[in-house]
């Protein structure tokens, strides 16, 4: 029985090495994993401001969920932060001016602020201030209802 269960392990190991050399230069998708609240989700990434085929970004860090595109940018200014959200949807990235956004910002110290966005109508996004100043990384889930439609995206920051 012993030498039955180290033919197992041995097995084991040996094909999960050969699996391992095999695949080593496949890349990891998060594409198509699912989220609670919606049916595609990505890491946030900072973007670059730059011109893509995705419009011109804000150099904020972006998320494409289902059919919609979250950028969110903070501006750390003094005495607060300038939270900025870009909620566009479709191939031409248009604004969703509609929808009803908030923030649930984890603190550096671990407490929770829910703070909501006001859309501006000039500039084409959602924004808000975050008073808090203390220094560390700052953990942000946004919410949209996009007309009853939920859209999240996961963000942080260092301030």
């Amino acid at each position: 029985m012993k030498s039955f269960k180290s033919s197992l392990i041995f097995l084991g190991i040996a094909v999960l090495l050969l699996g391992a050399c095999n695949n080593s230069n496949q890349t990891v998708s998060t594409e198509n994993s699912p989220t609670a609240s919606t049916p595609r989700a990505e890491k946030a990434v900072p973007a670059a401001k730059t011109d893509s085929k995705h419009g011109a970004s804000k150099g904020g860090q972006v998320v494409e969920t289902g059919k919609y595109h979250l950028e969110f940018v903070p501006e750390k200014e003094a005495n607060q932060t300038q939270m900025d959200l870009y909620l566009q949807t479709g191939d031409n990235h248009e604004t969703v001016p509609n929808a009803k956004v908030t923030a649930q910002v984890q603190l550096p110290d671990g407490k929770q602020n829910t703070i909501p966005f006001t859309f501006d109508a000039n500039d084409k996004h959602y924004t808000a201030i975050l008073s808090e100043k203390a220094s560390g990384q700052y953990q942000v889930k946004i919410s949209a209802d996009v007309k009853g439609e939920k859209v999240d995206g996961r963000f942080s920051f260092n301030r």
